[in-house]
């Protein structure tokens, strides 16, 4: 009989004693401890398990389960004669920064200062212990949410002091989710003030800590040393191109397919296309295992990777990016590769500065990336999985819903209705060549290329039932072509082909118009479909001329041979 699925369970204990389904992951115990590293970095995608497995860290080792150890029996460390003695054996300090979400730096200090003052609340009983000096009482009163940045650094370290003092054992300590309130520092732009402090309170916990047994952080990305742990020269960083413990963060094929039997499931093929595709280190073939999970229990594949602030920063990034990562972002979405160098630090500020590789290093250590081959520093990359495109598909979409003048658009052009969409398009870009831009100047100033790609991006997904969406990026700056080719031969193709205006060389827009169906003609752009066997008739070609958020469309009459606007 199937074991029932905890959805969102990440609380080792209940999960176990609950009977839930797991896959055993508890030998990581045992590598981990028996590895000696001081102090241990573990990077991994969203929902992979680092907060279920940093809770069965907790519940192995604290001595406040000590004699406890029941609850591993039947699982793989409990085989290890040795651990069974071990289990229970030290203080733990464990805490979590998922939640530290703030808009603002003081909010998110605050929030910071809550979760350490929770620790003391936690371990209230050692403040009357006799361990502790008149001096170190006067430390633990002084422990609140509102304590300034000095006394909060030391939270940590000197909670672990008085744990030895009182225990005569060194403290583990494990930090789930280090990155969150980085991450969103840098969206909400207060990320200067929180590396100040953390980098204080990170330095105080895992460096110059005498009483720290191990310890071991968690989150999605690696931030650099420079900007955050240029102190910890102790640190052990284990990321996704590492073969350390890269089977217990993930679930391996057998673990999926062999659970797929537990459940009575047979679709494994199709379960692979929509959801296999990571590489940890030199392990192919990981799943993600909130997917599974969801799977398993739904019995529907879906996309179950849901549109979390994770995904918020690197939608962000790709929606404001600039005219070479829009480029690549089209390449993938249409299920091709990118060449890109990938660092497994993320220096956040060259993100402020466009700079492609960290933007394509922060999506493939946040699991949206998967490397098919590597040629010296050059990584080729293309999506992770089905499951991913999916995911990219909806949040394009979202892009454009803000503005009801799109759809109308697509419907204005299908239907080949000139008048409307001009009307549509130029209130389309009008409210959305802002949207895009991210430059310092004035929008209405601003190369119209963001927008472009943008808007091809939305045909993409938009058309992607009945049109082949082909981008033609030869014309250089300023130009941008697109075919639409029809998966059904009864709708007609389309050509766009994209101008800006230029005054030295077009006096009005109409002749950038003209300019553009010229091109058109002159670069031979149907040719391909009418090798195809498209009808010319059946090929429609449209000159779009754009003078800041000014937009005009025409194309040709081909019964008067001119230009119709």
């Amino acid at each position: 009989m199937a074991r029932p699925i905890g959805i969102g369970e990440d609380d080792f204990s209940e999960l176990i004693q609950d009977g839930c389904f797991y896959i055993d992951k508890t030998l990581f115990i045992k590598e981990w401890w028996e590895n000696r590293d001081k102090v241990t970095l573990i990077t991994r995608p969203r929902r992979f398990g680092k907060t279920l497995n940093m809770s069965m860290l907790e519940r192995f080792w604290s001595n406040q389960y000590a004699g406890q150890g029941e609850i591993f029996e039947g699982l793989e460390i409990w085989q290890e004669e040795s651990y069974r003695e071990l289990q229970g054996s030290y203080p733990v300090v464990f805490l979590s920064f998922a939640g530290v979400k703030q808009t603002d730096y003081i909010s998110a200090k605050r929030a910071i200062c809550q979760i350490l003052t929770g620790l003391y609340v936690k371990y209230a009983y050692l403040r009357a212990s006799d361990v502790l000096t008149d001096m170190d009482r006067k430390y633990w009163d002084s422990i609140s949410m509102d304590m300034d940045e000095v006394t909060a650094a030391m939270a940590i370290h000197n909670l672990c002091d008085y744990l030895h003092r009182y225990y005569g054992e060194k403290a583990i300590v494990l930090l789930d989710e280090y990155d969150t309130p980085l991450q969103e520092a840098y969206v909400y732009r207060y990320w200067e003030e929180l590396v100040s402090f953390t980098r204080a309170l990170f330095n105080n916990t895992f460096k110059t800590n005498p009483c720290l047994k191990r310890a071991m952080m968690t989150g999605i990305t690696r931030v650099s040393k420079e900007s955050m742990f240029s102190d910890l020269n102790n640190l052990n960083v284990v990321t996704m191109a590492s073969d350390e413990y890269a089977s217990y963060f993930g679930f391996t094929e057998a673990e999926v397919f062999s659970s797929m039997d537990e459940f009575d499931l047979t679709n494994k093929e199709e379960v692979k296309s929509w959801y296999d595709g990571f590489t940890i280190g030199n392990l192919r073939d990981m799943y993600n295992p909130w997917s599974i999970i969801c799977f398993l229990d739904k019995r529907k594949l879906d996309s179950y990777w849901v549109n979390t602030s994770s995904n918020s920063l690197v939608g962000s990034l790709i929606q404001r990016g600039n005219r070479k990562i829009k480029m690549d972002f089209e390449r993938l979405l249409q299920g091709n590769d990118i060449n890109s160098k990938i660092d497994d630090e993320m220096v956040f500020d060259q993100l402020d500065h466009q700079n492609t590789s960290a933007v394509w290093s922060l999506l493939f250590a946040s699991g949206y990336l998967k490397v098919l081959e590597i040629h010296g520093e050059i990584y080729k990359l293309e999506l992770t999985n089905y499951e991913v495109r999916k995911m990219f598909e909806v949040m394009v979409n979202t892009w454009f819903q803000i503005d009801e003048n799109y759809n109308d658009f697509i419907k204005s052009l299908l239907n080949a209705d000139m008048e409307s969409m001009n009307e549509y398009m130029n209130q389309f870009a009008l409210n959305t060549i802002s949207y895009f831009d991210v430059g310092n100047r004035p929008s209405d100033q601003i190369e119209p290329e963001r927008f472009y790609h943008g808007f091809v991006l939305g045909l993409l997904v938009d058309l992607r039932d009945r049109y082949e969406v082909i981008s033609n990026r030869e014309s250089g700056f300023g130009r941008y072509d697109v075919m639409l080719k029809p998966l059904n031969q009864t709708d007609d193709a389309i050509i766009l082909e994209f101008k800006v205006y230029h005054p030295r060389k077009e006096n009005n827009l109409a002749e950038t118009v003209q300019a553009a169906l010229e091109q058109i003609d002159r670069k031979q752009y149907e040719q391909t479909l009418l090798d195809q066997g498209f009808a010319r008739e059946r090929i429609r070609k449209y000159g779009f001329a754009f003078r800041g958020k000014e937009v005009l469309i025409g194309s040709y009459d081909e019964e008067s041979l001119t230009i119709k606007l």
